[in-house]
């Protein structure tokens, strides 16, 4: 198929924007959906090139926009096309930027979706492959059969992947997800570390890889990749995709009323009166849940920041689902942040290192999103849920002020520092507290204010050396003993006080 082919398909509706020549007349080689702002290490030599411009807001420089299309420029992708639907145009930086990088744009209109284009793209190849000598086979009939009795028993990935491949040999073969996660694998395929995945899921030329698209966003992703076999037939795989979709789509309902009782024991847990629920309506919502009566229990809080903030719970969902061992329940607040309660392994209960390992892969999946997470310490009673469901919200409170725009974990145990401690304390509440500590120095309005603001921040840092402190600001230690006696006049504080210390350097911390 050439991209020409994919502008004459009449129900998808696609307009071209730029584009010329031989460039209309390149082979395409396969689809990818991506959102990222720098996507060349997801793609492959060939591929047509998904993207709802989320990446994109009015106001980007150019070196934005260069980025991502030399990205595609590089990596050699055959076409960029372009969803309407996010800002209702393709802008027209994006068709300067594509014409002088020599990437064919094509407009997506809203009503077009991305899952219509890829399966036009796919029938459009295996039809192809038909007519091609017979290396190049789909699946046989019995085997069709096969696979889908086996869907129809609700057979696990495992068996799929070791049916559909077996009449080829039964090569290495996995079905990851977008992290990484080996979610199963064919007896000839040796295990995998989520690291390894990464990097083979990355690797050119290590052998075909099919996305699989699931329903909750890009968090949600698999990918069906044949390990050392460059030469396996490309429709045969990819119809092995599709019987993955077909599981996939099986299991959706499942899943949703899974979903729907874990928002029933999240309601319950974030209710005003939850410290008081009683016990058997906590231990039927985590029976509805399929949890345990008794833990160990941590809950986790999550939080998804940007366009993607509806794919929170699947993001955490996926973050926790890399420990099998593990049994968890995830929901959504009605203020948007995704919270898990956790059945945790016993050995592993007194800590979120396990989260904090596999946070950087998840944040891969859309690093323009900021992604924080907050985790209790262990409970071991249904009734402690509620006061790990507040540990959480105040861990998570944490990571956000620790660092806003981007991503970080933090557990209640991690809270080793003042700094740490003040950070989850809501803003507001922060203000007010160094407002009232530091009198008229919070204003800082004047020119002395401030100097004396520097002044109490050095002599706090050198833990009340007059010496030092005089040092530190080239000044004779006079000055530094007339500006101590200012801030205690100002503040009402006596700096020989340990506790007036610290009121002033939380206060200081709080600004």
């Amino acid at each position: 198929m050439h991209v020409h082919d994919l502008l004459r398909v009449d129900s998808l509706d696609l307009t071209l924007l730029w584009g010329e020549g031989p460039l209309l007349d390149r082979e395409v080689r396969g689809v990818t959906a991506t959102d990222l702002e720098d996507p060349a290490r997801f793609l492959q030599p060939g591929e047509l090139v998904l993207s709802g411009l989320v990446w994109w807001t009015p106001g980007d420089d150019r070196a934005k926009v260069d980025r991502f299309v030399s990205a595609l420029a590089a990596a050699g992708a055959t076409a960029l096309l372009a969803g309407e639907e996010t800002h209702g145009k393709v802008p027209d930086v994006l068709v300067d930027s594509c014409r002088d990088h020599g990437i064919v744009l094509v407009a997506v209109p809203a009503h077009t979706t991305f899952r219509a284009i890829t399966e036009a793209v796919y029938l459009r190849q295996w039809g192809e492959l038909s007519r091609r000598p017979t290396d190049h086979y789909a699946l046989p009939e019995n085997v069709r059969d096969e696979l889908a009795a086996l869907l129809a028993a609700d057979a696990a990935p495992d068996v799929l992947l070791d049916r559909a491949f077996a009449h080829l040999g039964g090569p290495p073969c996995y079905l990851l997800s977008a992290t990484g996660r080996v979610i199963a694998r064919t007896p000839a395929a040796p295990p995998l570390t989520a690291r390894q995945a990464v990097k083979a899921l990355e690797a050119a030329g290590t052998g075909p890889t099919v996305r699989i698209d699931g329903d909750a966003g890009p968090y949600d992703t698999w990918y069906l990749h044949v390990g050392g076999r460059a030469d396996a037939p490309p429709r045969a795989v990819h119809e092995i995709a599709e019987v993955v979709g077909g599981y996939r789509r099986q299991a959706a309902p499942r899943q949703a009323a899974a979903r729907r009782a874990a928002d029933g024991l999240v309601a319950l847990l974030a209710s005003a009166d939850a410290g008081a629920a009683d016990g058997a309506a906590l231990e039927a919502a985590l029976q509805a849940c399929g949890l345990p009566a008794a833990g160990p229990y941590r809950v986790v809080l999550a939080a998804l920041g940007g366009a993607e903030s509806g794919h929170v719970v699947s993001a955490l969902a996926e973050a926790l689902r890399h420990s099998p061992g593990e049994r968890f329940a995830a929901g959504r607040l009605p203020g948007g942040e995704a919270v898990a309660v956790v059945h945790a392994v016993a050995s592993d209960a007194e800590d979120s290192t396990p989260l904090a390992e596999v946070w950087p892969a998840l944040t891969a999946c859309r690093p323009q999103a900021p992604l924080h997470a907050g985790v209790s310490a262990p409970v071991t009673a249904p009734g402690d849920l509620n006061s790990a469901f507040q540990q959480a919200r105040y861990a998570l409170a944490s990571a956000r002020a620790a660092v806003p725009d981007g991503a970080r974990v933090t557990g209640v145990e991690g809270l080793g520092t003042l700094a740490e401690l003040l950070a989850g304390v809501p803003t507001e509440v922060r203000a007010a507290f160094s407002s009232q500590v530091l009198g008229p120095l919070a204003r800082a309005g004047s020119t002395s204010h401030r100097m004396l603001l520097e002044t109490l921040e050095v002599f706090l840092a050198q833990h009340g050396s007059w010496a030092r402190t005089a040092e530190a600001l080239h000044l004779h230690v006079n000055t530094v003993h007339y500006r101590i006696q200012r801030i205690e006049t100002l503040t009402g504080r006596d700096l020989s006080r340990l506790d007036h210390k610290l009121d002033l350097h939380a206060a200081l911390l709080c600004r």
